[in-house]
């Protein structure tokens, strides 16, 4: 068993650690206009530059997701720091695509391994309260997010300096998370724990309720983190600093992560998933159409409906598809992240064109509008007890 005193310096380690990573998804918003305007990167280069922290994250989980079994979470955290400090170096001296892809590229396998982590530490840290607890987890996406938006506005807009100071904050909280792992004695996984085998494990994930939620997932992280990784030219022309936008929502969504215990136990996952939804698509619609400061209120809208995406998605299978164990977690991330990898550069090139940024707004809302039915359905046929998790 885990003391009290070294859960909460695992949860509170696993916090910063995702701080590290949301912090890097706010500064490559910055580092866009960087690239494009001093580098000569088009903005579809951007988007096939930024993939990787996608398609790396999905790889690391993918990968690192079974081996937490294995090899346990303290080595695959281990990992994330190493991907972390090899991207944050490598982004630091990037002058061009390659260089800038590279880093990265790393910077999405530590991401990735994160992830893999620390998802299944919450959820054995804290058997009895996964969606509180994985949910207030994932408040610090967010609040990473805020944290780097914020730092970017007063280092780079505000006080006029380097692009690379910007970059360089995040060499604190990755030797902060670093620092709290030492010597820390890491739990076995709740799969591991509950003597779930791996041919179950397997079963699970190949069950068609898992395979649903899965493809759902595609949907939801596409409509949360494409939308935001690309804010700056989405909401370029709306006469608002894009990354005040970006901190405000990401405010928003921290401070619904925080209560989402509360929530959950009022509605069901599902029905908070449908509800989401539908508050997604309205945000990505008025967002298109408004301007100034309206668009503070648009934006909140949509915070709303994102704010519950990706940590109820994960709680989801945890409670629902418990036998999946890491792999079934590792999975749905690298799913949702391997989702945004192939939208941003279908972005980049929408704006290449004759499309403006509200354009690509209301072709955005497309998938919100599929997951309103997708939920609605789902919620109907559990309701009716005509779905089993496996």
């Amino acid at each position: 068993m885990t003391s009290n005193q070294s859960q909460s310096r695992l949860f509170n380690a696993s916090c910063i650690a995702l701080v590290v990573t949301a912090m890097t998804f706010a500064i490559r918003a910055k580092l866009e206009e960087v690239f494009m305007t001093d580098y000569g990167l088009t903005s579809e280069q951007i988007g096939f530059a930024f993939g990787p922290a996608f398609w790396g994250f999905t790889l690391a989980m993918i990968i690192g997701g079974p081996l937490v079994d294995y090899f346990g979470m303290k080595r695959i955290l281990n990992l994330a720091v190493i991907g972390h400090l090899g991207g944050i170096v490598l982004t630091l001296i990037a002058r061009d695509f390659w260089t800038l892809f590279a880093g990265t590229t790393l910077i999405g396998i530590g991401n990735g391994m994160v992830e893999a982590a620390c998802n299944p530490l919450i959820a054995t840290l804290f058997p009895d309260n996964k969606t509180k607890m994985l949910n207030r987890f994932h408040v610090w996406f967010p609040g990473g997010i805020v944290i780097g938006s914020v730092a970017g506005f007063l280092i780079m807009d505000l006080l006029g300096l380097n692009w690379m100071i910007l970059v360089s904050v995040l060499f604190i909280p990755l030797t902060a998370y670093a620092i709290m792992i030492v010597g820390q004695e890491f739990p076995q996984t709740e799969r591991v724990n509950l003597g779930v085998s791996n041919k179950d494990m397997f079963k699970a994930c190949l069950s068609p309720l898992f395979i649903v939620i899965l493809l759902c997932m595609f949907l939801t992280a596409a409509t949360e983190l494409g939308t935001g990784q690309r804010i700056s030219s989405l909401l370029g022309e709306s006469g608002v600093a894009p990354l005040l936008i970006l901190a405000f929502v990401n405010g928003i969504m921290a401070l619904g992560r925080l209560f989402a215990g509360e929530i959950v136990h009022r509605i069901n996952i599902t029905s908070m998933l449908f509800f989401s939804a539908i508050f997604s698509f309205v945000g990505l619609i008025l967002m298109s159409y408004t301007s100034g400061t309206m668009v503070f209120v648009s934006a909140g809208v949509f915070a709303i409906g994102v704010c519950y995406f990706w940590p109820t998605m994960l709680s989801f299978v945890a409670e629902k598809i418990p036998q999946s164990g890491a792999l079934g977690l590792s999975l749905m991330g690298g799913a949702g992240m391997l989702s945004v990898s192939v939208v941003l550069p279908i972005m980049g090139s929408f704006m290449d064109s004759d499309m403006t940024g509200a354009d690509t707004l209301r072709l955005m809302s497309v998938l919100p509008a599929i997951l309103i039915v997708a939920f609605g359905a789902l919620s109907i046929v559990i309701k009716k007890g005509k779905v089993q998790a496996v």
